[in-house]
């Protein structure tokens, strides 16, 4: 798919981390000041896990927990696939499809330095295969 590079697509963002003791109330009220999907999860500056809205609502809701006392070290999907910042977009959304999980933190010298999200398809990429498609569509109705 894309060969952006991902540093080009995390650079200028703001990398919003959570401590795994924080409760879940305060790491979704995080999420929705920065308007994101997922916390990259840290203990020390060390990568530990991902929180998402998926692990909120299937891990917290779902099992009836209570948001106020459940801490994210809880809930949160632990160690999760890593990514350097010098691949291109279309790998991290390869290890997205085939992990099934949309969410992939982005590490720089073993230190977080943002994250990417099958949301990020939707620039550039998403017009390259809307592209893509429209012509294997032309090249099928001339030989059709």
């Amino acid at each position: 798919m894309s060969h952006r590079p991902i540093r080009s697509i995390i650079e200028g963002r703001t990398l919003v981390t959570a401590e795994s003791h924080f409760t879940v109330s305060h790491a979704a009220r995080l999420m929705r000041e920065h308007k994101i999907g997922a916390l990259v999860v840290c203990e020390e500056g060390r990568l530990v896990g991902v929180f998402t809205e998926r692990d909120a609502l299937f891990r917290v809701t779902a099992d009836d927990r209570d948001a106020q006392t459940t801490l994210v070290r809880d809930v949160m999907t632990p160690d999760p696939q890593t990514i350097a910042p010098d691949k291109p977009l279309g790998h991290a959304l390869h290890m997205m499809y085939e992990g099934g999980f949309r969410h992939v933190p982005v590490l720089e010298n073993g230190k977080p330095v943002g994250i990417v999200s099958a949301r990020d398809a939707f620039g550039p990429e998403l017009k390259e295969f809307v592209d893509e498609m429209d012509q294997r569509e032309h090249i099928a109705e001339i030989l059709g």
